[in-house]
């Protein structure tokens, strides 16, 4: 027996395991590809050197989740309301990340903070990316929009696109959603073009690209759900996560920028539609829905330990042999800390969240 989503939500809804599956598939990637970085700046060299483009799969995912979730509830739901559930699903890793990104610069083992840095500096940096305020002044750090934990900038731009959903987006009928979706596409076409890759948003000098890469990937997800553009089809969960470690795992080519505007522009969404429409054998129900559940925690923990890392390769130089273990075991290490971040904070922390709220 296979079912599409045999577990339903709280609304009665039913629920998509798989897609649940592919968010904690590509939050690994996510990690493999910052430890491959470092190791090589030149991107083109990098086994992993596409997994960036796991944030704008999480984009188009994210746009498929918020309107299937709350299309039809948006007319009576209070704004307040829905800022609120977003706020406690979003922002206690938010803080849990600035608090990690924090630690990990006062008290790396191999290296102390740079010089400059004072109490007064280091707060600011603090606040800064604990309540997302961009603050791009760390050159040590290339300028990430957010200092103590550089995945923060996603982070921002999905508050934008919640924001935008909640006065705007939920309103307008599919056939305008489909020409914003159009002006979205040509303008990622532009940044891809002109940057030659679709990696900005991160930094401080390619900011505005990650808003491109929201605005279309989000609205293509909504666009997959108002059109009803779910696949039925027999791949299950093993099959559309080969589908999308092609994408994420996929070689440079010599017109790479286009390649990954492709990827973006038509592959990502047909694969939400596709992993939508798979069905899932239940065995593998739990196993998708707990890697669902360690995505964002991985996601959002695991960057402070990147710059140990670093300041590891700096010092010592290890041979490929010895990161051939240490990188796996790092990947390893993460997970369960996300794990560990999901279970002993995150959720007991919006549970209690939920019952203030409601009481």
């Amino acid at each position: 027996m296979t079912t599409a989503a045999r577990a339903h939500t709280p609304t009665g809804k039913q629920h998509y395991a798989i897609l649940d599956g592919l968010r904690g598939i590509a939050a690994i990637v996510v990690v493999i590809f910052h430890f491959m970085e470092i190791v090589y700046t030149d991107y083109s060299k990098n086994f992993a050197g596409h997994g960036f483009l796991a944030v704008d799969f999480f984009f188009c995912l994210s746009g498929f989740v918020i309107a299937y979730a709350y299309d039809d509830r948006m007319p009576h739901l209070r704004l307040r309301d829905f800022f609120r559930t977003r706020l406690v699903r979003l922002h206690p890793l938010v803080a849990l990340g600035a608090v990690l990104g924090l630690l990990t610069f006062l008290f790396d083992p191999l290296m102390a903070p740079p010089a400059g840095y004072s109490f007064g500096k280091v707060t600011m940096l603090f606040i800064t990316t604990l309540l997302l305020i961009p603050y791009p002044v760390m050159p040590e750090r290339f300028f990430n929009l957010f200092c103590m934990n550089a995945p923060a900038w996603s982070l921002w731009w999905e508050y934008i696109a919640n924001i935008f959903y909640a006065l705007v987006l939920w309103r307008l009928r599919r056939n305008t959603l489909l020409v914003l979706g159009l002006i979205a596409a040509a303008l990622l076409g532009i940044v891809a073009w002109k940057a030659g890759n679709l990696m900005g948003g991160w930094s401080k000098d390619t900011f505005w690209q990650g808003g491109a890469r929201l605005f279309y990937s989000f609205t293509a997800g909504m666009l997959v759900y108002r059109f009803r553009l779910i696949i039925p089809n027999r791949l299950g969960f093993p099959g559309v996560t080969l589908l999308l470690l092609l994408a994420l795992f996929m070689p440079y080519f010599p017109h790479n920028w286009l390649m990954e505007l492709v990827i973006v522009l038509f592959y990502f969404p047909a694969l939400v539609a596709l992993g939508a429409g798979a069905q899932l054998v239940p065995w593998l129900e739990k196993p998708c829905t707990f890697s669902g559940k360690i995505s964002y925690p991985l996601y959002m923990t695991h960057y402070g330990f990147m710059w140990i890392f670093a300041h590891y390769l700096e010092t010592y130089k290890p041979d490929m042999s010895t990161l051939a273990v240490v990188i796996p075991a790092g990947v390893v290490g993460l997970i369960t800390l996300g794990w560990a971040a999901m279970a002993g904070y995150d959720e007991p922390v919006r549970n209690y969240l939920k019952k203030r709220s409601q009481g």
